[in-house]
Formats: C-alpha cells, structure tokens, sequence
C-alpha cells in the first residue's frame, strides 16, 4: 500500500517523557478495529492516539484561560482584535503552517447610550449594571459594558408595560384572550420557559407591534431557585444580564448587508434597510434586580401558574407601568477577523478537517467562547508537537478562530462563503467547540459532567467509538461515563443505545450553521454541560471557571483528547467513516416523529412512498459500508479504489443541498437540517413547517422534493457500490 504517515509513528520511543511523565496509554487495545482502518493503520493510530492523549497540560490550559480572559474582548473591539494576533503568534510557535489574518469587513453594533426608568406609578431608574465582589476582581473591571443587544434599533419610547412570560407567540394569544394588545407598548419577558432564542422574542414582538423589548433573567430558569449563586456557586445573582444580539440569523445568518456573499474589502452591499436580519424593534436586556420593580408595580390581572416565576412578587400580566426606554446604538462597517491555520497534510493535502471555535465574547468569555479556544489551542500545540517528531496527519487539518460569531455567526459565514467552492470539494468535515465546558463540575455529582456532542447521523458511529478510546476525568471510558451522565439526566435507570446517545436533531446558534446548512458538509460539536447560570454576563469569567466550573481543568483537557482523537480519525482515515445506513435510521426516526406531531390534523398527505425509499436508502448504505469495510479488513483495497470511493462519499450530504433553499429562507439549503426560528433543531425543514401550518398543497411539493433526493442519493450509493467492485 501506499506511504500511510501514522506508520511512522512506529518509529519513536514509547518511554517518551512529556512533563516527566510517561506516556498514558490510551483507553483502547492497540488490536482494537477502527472504523475506516486497516488492521495496521488502526495499530499505528492507536499508538499515535496514545501519543496525543498524553499531550494536554491542566496547566498550560489554566494559563491560557487566564490570559484570554484578562480583559473583556467582543466582536469589534480592540481588545478582541488583539486576541486574534496573539493566536496568531500562537499557531506559528506552535509550527502551523499558512498562517493567516483574514479581514471581513461587517456590520457591526455596539451601543452609545442605553437608559431605562419607570415613570409610572414611581419613579425608578434601572442600572443595567452588574455588581462587582471583592473576590473576584475582574468584576471590578470599568471596561465590562452595561446592558445592551447587539442590533438593537435606535429609539426612545416612553409607554405602558405589559408582561408577556417567554414572549413567543402563543403568549400573545393569551393575551389577547384577556383583552390585552401590546400595540405601542413595552413588552416585558423572560429568558425563557419554554426556551426560545432572544431574536426570536424580538421578532415575534416586532410582528405583534410593540414599541419596545426588555428581557430579563428570572431566578426561576438561571438564578438563585436553581441554587447557590455567583461566587459562591454556578448560577446567576439577581444583578446578572444575559447580553447577546437578537440577529435575526435564523432567517440569513452573517454580515446583514451581504446576505449569501463574503463581505471582503470592497464587496458590494446591500441597504441596511433592505436587511432581512436586522430587527426594527428597540430593546434591553435586564438583570432581575432591575425588572421587579417593574412587574410588582403592576396592578392588573394575575398570570396563570405557568407564567410565574420565582420573584418574591405577584406576576401580573400589566397595570398602570409606565416605562421610558432609550436605546442609541452605533451600526457602522467594522473589521472582523478570522485566523486561519493549517498543518498540511502529507499524503492527501487537498482534503481538510476542519476544527474552529469562535474567539469573540460579550465579556470576558469564561465558558463562551473561552473554555473552548483554550481546548483548541492546546490541541494545535499537541499536534504542532506531533509535527516536531515528524509525525504529520494524511489529509490536512484546518484551524480558524472565528471573529462575531455572538453578532451572527459572522465571521464563519463570511470564510464559509468566501471558500465556498472549495469547502464543498474538499472539505471531509468540520468539528466545532463552542463552549468546551457549560457546567459547574463542583456541582456535578459523582458522575460529573454531561458530554453532550451532536452529529450528523452518518458520523455518530465513529463519535461513539472515539469516546471509548478517550478517558473521561473520573478516570473511565469517556463512553462509559457519557452513558451514566445520559441515563441520569433523562431520570432513567436504562442505558442508553448507540443510537440515543449522539443528538443528530442539530440546530443553530454556533459556527457549524454555515458548512452544514449552506455548503452541505457534515459536522460535529462536542463539549460538556452542567449547572451554568452566568451565560453573557460579566460573571463568566475566570474566577467563575477556576473555582466553580472546571478548577482542575480536566474537562477542558478531555475535549481537547476527544477533539484530536475524532480530527486525527478523519485524516488519517483508509475509507472516511461515514454511516448511511445511519443515517438512513434516523431520518426514519425524523419521519416517524413528524407524523405523530402533525396526526391530529388528519394531513392529507401520504409520507409513506418516504418511508418506503428511506428503507432502500438504509439498505443501500447497509451494503456499501459493509463491502467496502470487509475488503479494507482483508487488505484487498487498492489505493485508486479508495480514493475513488472517499470521493464520493465525501459528496453524499452535499447531495441533500437544494439550490433553491428552504421556503422563505433560501441561504437554508439542507433539505435535512435547518433550525426553527427558536434556534430549535428543524429536522425536514420545508416539509415539517408546512405541515405544521396545515399547507397540505406546500406539503405534497416539498415531501417530493425530499423525496427526490433521497431517492438520488440511494441510486448514488449503489452506483459507488457497483464502481467499487468494478475495480477491485
């Protein structure tokens, strides 16, 4: 066979010593099959797994949390920008090869002036400040903003208040049912039960006519009714804000002035005004602290149990509030900036794995996005010590920092619609770490911390046989501990199947959004999650992780572990891991779940042709992994029969692409995947929100066109079959 560079391995000394200490052995036997390797190529990776897993430093990666978040550092800022330089200098000490600063220039927003006070029956005037404690001294940092949201409208409003719960929209119908219009007024709600993605509240007020928006975090859903509170414990005080934009990204995500193109220098643009994803609505986010006095001034009729939250206060739905909100934000062109690193791959250089996580943060970032660069760059040190021993990967792998991915998913957008082109031919996939560790482990339990990835379906299967071979902090498989972690979230004493383990039901909200839901490449985010009450607040910072959330930094090293175990897999690779027989099952599961949502209506639309093809497709996957595998086992594959078949393989989830896009949202290309409004997964996207509507004529059309292409990717994967028994 060909020159395979993990054999190389073979070559260096298993007694290394990495900080005086001798290599752990991985999680697996060196014997043990993976998927997609030769008998011999699963030995050397194996021990080129060992190698990399005993690479992570606790703490190299305290330090690098502690210096990222030394200052406040959002999108536009020096600060952030600053950031993006040292990275920079990082991947080049690191011995990262093409290094590069890509400037995308964007719009941005940030605020002027921001007030609220309540004119009515009193008089108060809200902070929209955070408190500080003199045990934490970040919190005393003059630079951390006050409230605001990013793409607020600029206005000034002085009206009644009304309190409308999470503000989706069946809480106006309920108001309306008590003869309540919020027309011209400023509505008042929670994040968020049930939850819901601030732009959509923004959105969904905007329809209904408010005049202006103010959400604020009630103790029931992050504060002290969940348990100790900062800094003693992981949830929010009652002076926390949640930041965030309330983009309407769900409907084109990115640069709101270059919808579907890259904004590099000189790109055109379109009018702000003419901007599907710029909200029209003024509004604020709030503290508790600053939004009781509002709601135990009402007067007026109580809410039922369910909009209740833990306020020592009656909840009133409005009566006699009035409010002056103004708001003044500067939305002008900013530079963004995506760094871009690469270690070239020595056998198929053309053919990139993707790992990226955004850098940018409303303040200092502890969990979001701090915890997930600090994995990033410990795993690019690991593999740039890997390149020093001469160890490279055979396909390419890809590092990007992402600039205002808190704004719009901007600066992944921009570079995925830049490369476009390009990611749809070579790139095998893209792995995202948002937040390495959401949780408190103080808090955890003996199990500890949720993992809590999600994948495309055709990559489950080699996610779940990855955490086998990866320790988790207690010390077991990261398999065996995700299983525990699962069954006592879902309050269950059964162990979780394969199949229920890995979320394949992938939403927005984070970077993968562009390279699954407009280029068609598969994706996988991974991270731990647990008690976290701080989100967007000046509290997630370092203190909050050092001392509550991740203080040995463990968790922080295992994603690092996972991440490279999982990149490494991918490049290194015979035949890519991908699963259509999978992936096949669970677009069955989708279906089966879309009927029993829509039954009630009677739709007159038959899905069954769908379930009929989506079992020829199962079929099809079935017999393509099975043959190409068993000759890869047998060491019958000749290196022209793989390439052939890692091509076409690689084509299949750009084959679920539909130019036109979804209804109504056509950058939304994945006939597969998508997400609501909400953020929410939106599996079938054009097929389930017609029938969700009731549109059984838009139904029958886009169960067709879902239809065709399962059918095209079936006769697809049979045609890889017959080409590669044709050359074997």
């Amino acid at each position: 066979m060909s020159f395979h560079p993990v054999l190389a391995l073979a070559a260096l000394s298993t007694t290394l010593l990495v900080g005086g200490m001798p290599l752990a052995s991985a999680a697996a036997e060196p014997s043990a099959p993976i998927r997609g390797f030769s008998p011999a190529h699963a030995a050397a990776e194996h021990k080129l797994e060992t190698s990399l897993q005993a690479l992570p430093s606790t703490s190299r990666s305290r330090d690098w949390h502690r210096r990222l978040t030394k200052e406040p550092h959002p999108a536009g800022s020096p600060a952030n920008n600053h950031l993006a330089t040292e990275i920079a200098a990082e991947w080049r000490r690191q011995g990262w090869e093409d290094v590069t600063l890509r400037r995308y220039d964007v719009l941005h927003s940030s605020p002027r002036h921001v007030a609220l006070e309540m004119v009515a029956p009193r008089h108060f005037t809200a902070s929209l400040r955070e408190d500080s404690y003199g045990v934490d001294p970040s919190t005393q940092n003059p630079s951390i903003s006050g409230s605001y949201f990013g793409f607020s409208a600029s206005g000034d409003v002085t009206a009644e208040v009304v309190y409308a719960h999470s503000g989706n929209p069946d809480d106006y119908d309920l108001l309306r049912r008590h003869g309540i219009s919020v027309r011209g007024k400023i509505v008042l709600v929670r994040y968020s039960n049930p939850y819901s993605y601030r732009g959509f509240k923004a959105l969904t007020a905007e329809r209904e006519g408010a005049a202006a928006l103010l959400i604020y975090s009630d103790p029931a859903e992050d504060g002290a009714s969940k348990g100790r509170t900062f800094p003693d414990g992981p949830w929010g005080p009652d002076s926390h804000i949640q930041r965030g934009a309330i983009t309407y990204d769900f409907i084109v995500p990115g640069d709101p002035t270059t919808p579907g193109w890259a904004s590099v220098p000189g790109a055109k643009r379109a009018p702000a005004e003419t901007a599907r994803s710029l909200p029209k609505i003024i509004a604020l986010p709030l503290s508790s602290r600053d939004a009781k006095p509002l709601l135990e001034s009402m007067t007026g009729e109580e809410v039922p149990a369910e909009w209740r939250g833990d306020l020592p206060i009656t909840y009133r739905f409005t009566g006699g509030v009035r409010a002056h909100v103004n708001v003044d934000m500067d939305t002008s062109i900013k530079p963004y900036t995506v760094v871009e690193a690469r270690l070239r791959g020595a056998e198929l250089p053309d053919e990139w794995v993707l790992i990226g996580n955004h850098r940018d943060a409303w303040a200092y970032g502890g969990v979001d996005p701090v915890s997930g660069t600090v994995s990033m760059l410990e795993l690019t040190h690991n593999l740039g010590e890997l390149k020093r021993q001469g160890i490279r990967p055979r396909r390419t792998i890809v590092a990007c920092s992402w600039d205002g991915e808190e704004y719009a998913l901007t600066g992944s957008t921009e570079w995925g619609e830049q490369f476009g082109d390009e990611l749809k031919h070579k790139l095998v996939a893209y792995l995202n770490v948002d937040e390495s560790v959401a949780g408190a482990a103080t808090t955890a339990g003996p199990d500890g911390l949720s993992f809590s990835p999600a994948a495309v379906s055709s990559l489950a299967p080699m996610l779940i046989e990855a955490a086998r071979d990866v320790r988790a902090p207690s010390g077991a498989s990261l398999l065996d501990a995700w299983r525990r972690t699962w069954s006592r979230d879902h309050k269950t004493t059964a162990t979780p199947t394969d199949a229920e383990l890995v979320d394949t039901r992938i939403g927005s909200g984070s970077d993968h959004t562009v390279f699954l839901n407009h280029l068609g490449r598969p994706v996988i985010n991974l991270g731990f999650s647990g008690d976290y009450g701080v989100y967007h607040s000046a509290y997630d910072d370092h203190y909050w992780m050092a001392k509550i959330g991740d203080p040995s930094f463990q968790y922080h090293a295992t994603v690092t572990k996972v991440w490279g175990v999982t990149a490494l897999r991918l490049a290194n690779a015979d035949i890519l891991p991908f699963d259509f027989a999978v992936n096949a099952a669970s677009l069955q599961e989708f279906l089966v779940d879309l009927e029993k949502r829509t039954q009630d209506s009677k739709p007159p639309v038959s899905l069954q042709p769908l379930h009929e093809h989506l079992a020829q497709l199962a079929d099809a996957g079935r017999t393509l992994r099975d043959t190409t595998l068993a000759d890869l086992q047998a060491g019958t594959t000749k290196p022209a029969q793989v390439q052939y078949l890692n091509e076409r393989l690689g084509q299949v989830e750009s084959n679920w692409l539909d130019p036109a896009g979804i209804p109504d949202r056509p950058w939304f290309q994945h006939l597969l995947y998508a997400a609501r409004y909400t953020y929410a997964h939106l599996e079938f996207p054009g097929l389930t929100e017609a029938m969700e509507r009731g549109d059984w004529k838009a139904s029958a059309e886009q169960a067709a066109v879902l239809d065709a292409a399962v059918m095209r990717n079936t006769e697809f994967l049979r045609a890889t079959l017959a080409g590669w028994q044709a050359t074997h």
